[in-house]
């Protein structure tokens, strides 16, 4: 593996109905796009650490197994390699045994909330309201791969999502945004007291 190219091996035992309808090839296909369409957001939107993306985009592959004793569970393995100093790899392995249901259920309600919130809100553009985008690209926080209006950008880091969210609500109750700078606490002397 060069030295430039991370790679990414999920591997994952799904028990119920989601298992079930992954076990034929024309859904896995489906899920093997959506989860690859990921990376590719990813890559497309970092410059910085993938310049070629041709040629520096990372293995990912994908693999899901149908194990009806499982049940609910989800049981995963994901691994994770990428480039260290010098050269090196590091991967990271992490194995999960989740009960999916009650992992996707508050972040469901979560997501209507949400949506239902921002469906109220109406932003002031050039003397006049507008409501939001029914296509809330504010929602990738909760979504691999979120409908999102043409032109979005679209962002598909964790952080960044988590921050989004947070200041748009933020804006709603007019406060002033995070950006986690802290630039008065930096100086020799104290500012904005």
């Amino acid at each position: 593996m060069p030295a430039s190219s991370p790679s990414a091996s999920p591997y994952n035992h799904l028990g119920n109905n989601d298992g079930k309808n992954l076990d034929t090839p024309k859904t896995f296909r489906s899920k093997e796009i959506s989860k690859a369409n990921v990376v590719d957001d990813m890559v497309e939107s970092n410059s910085i650490l993938y310049p070629d993306p041709a040629k520096d985009h990372p293995d990912h592959c994908i693999v899901i197994k149908y194990m009806p004793y499982v049940g609910d569970s989800k049981r995963a393995l994901d691994e994770y390699t990428c480039s260290i100093f010098m050269g090196g790899t590091q991967t990271l392995v992490i194995h999960n045994t989740c009960e999916d249901s009650l992992l996707a259920s508050p972040l469901i309600l979560d997501l209507c909330i949400l949506a239902e919130l921002m469906d109220r809100v109406e932003v002031g553009v050039d003397g006049r309201f507008e409501k939001m985008h029914a296509v809330l690209s504010i929602l990738s926080y909760f979504l691999k791969a979120p409908a999102v209006p043409e032109g979005t950008p679209v962002v598909n880091a964790l952080f960044r999502q988590e921050q989004c969210i947070e200041n748009t609500l933020r804006a709603l109750i007019g406060l002033a945004p995070q950006n986690n700078m802290l630039l008065q606490h930096k100086l020799t002397r104290p500012i904005f007291e």
